[in-house]
């Protein structure tokens, strides 16, 4: 248990970094174990309040991918994945919809009201926010996404709403697409020049040794990312999360963060004191 005097350190060093993000966007991607343990689930909705209440405008872009399996199993379906990405037929995308921009959606609108945010749940559908094409052929409708329309998001941050967008896209003809979580919220992100972007994953952030929890890389300038997959620091499914991360702040956001979703408060923590706690992407040498 945090003593009193704790609590009020952390208070007085949060105060600068309240008032720099004070009506500024922070977009966050919501998922991995921090969605799966309710416990942590209902802190990260809880921090997700705390930085509405204290005046920054939050857009919370969330994936579900053990619920979309959990359903697609329970119906009789296969899950297959190529590439780390889920093969989405037109009968899964259906699926990938009433998963996400329905039940896990709507959960989290409806905890997050009930802790005194106001919460509205929204999809790439709607306001026609996720313009989408096929990324591949052999993916089926995984979709990449050709355009941003923020206006939705702008409307509900400037009447005090906050948005949490499920990654569900669509197309002029009237196909739906499953999109990556942690590209849509990038996208998002740039299409906003929002101040900061979060991903919450499964790890501390960007390690120097994959085994080594302890050999975290706190700071990566954009122009350092090549010579760290050549050198194999950024590998596997860590390589389309950095890029990710790079497109952001191409795009127009300041700072990009990995984070670790398994550790309590880990947003308030990256955010708001001086240590930080993953890895903080920005743009420069």
């Amino acid at each position: 248990m945090i003593g009193k005097e704790e609590q009020a350190e952390f208070l007085l060093e949060a105060m600068p970094y309240i008032e720099k993000y004070q009506n500024k966007i922070l977009v966050v991607k919501y998922g991995g174990n921090a969605m799966t343990d309710e416990h942590l689930k209902q802190l990260v909705m809880r921090d997700m309040t705390l930085l509405r209440f204290v005046g920054i405008k939050v857009v919370l872009v969330h994936g579900g991918g053990p619920e979309i399996s959990q359903t697609l199993k329970r119906m009789g379906i296969e899950s297959r994945f190529v590439g780390g990405l889920r093969y989405t037929d037109a009968e899964t995308a259906e699926v990938v919809r009433m998963v996400l921009a329905g039940k896990v959606n709507k959960g989290l609108v409806h905890m997050l009201g009930a802790l005194g945010a106001r919460a509205v749940g929204l999809s790439g559908i709607d306001g026609k926010l996720l313009k989408c094409s096929k990324e591949s052929e052999e993916l089926g409708f995984v979709g990449k996404i050709d355009e941003v329309d923020t206006h939705i998001l702008t409307s509900c941050l400037d009447a005090g709403y906050l948005p949490v967008v499920s990654t569900v896209g669509f197309d002029d003809d009237g196909n739906i697409y499953n999109v990556n979580a942690d590209t849509a919220a990038s996208a998002i992100a740039g299409a906003l020049k929002a101040e900061s972007l979060i991903l919450m994953t499964d790890v501390r952030g960007l390690l120097r040794s994959r085994d080594d929890e302890d050999s975290l890389i706190k700071k990566v300038y954009v122009s350092d990312i090549p010579s760290l997959i050549k050198d194999g620091v950024i590998s596997g499914g860590m390589i389309p999360k950095v890029h990710c991360c790079r497109d952001a702040i191409r795009n127009g956001v300041g700072r990009v963060f990995i984070t670790d979703g398994r550790v309590k408060h880990s947003i308030l923590l990256e955010l708001l004191s001086d240590e930080g706690l993953g890895t903080m992407f920005v743009k420069g040498d």
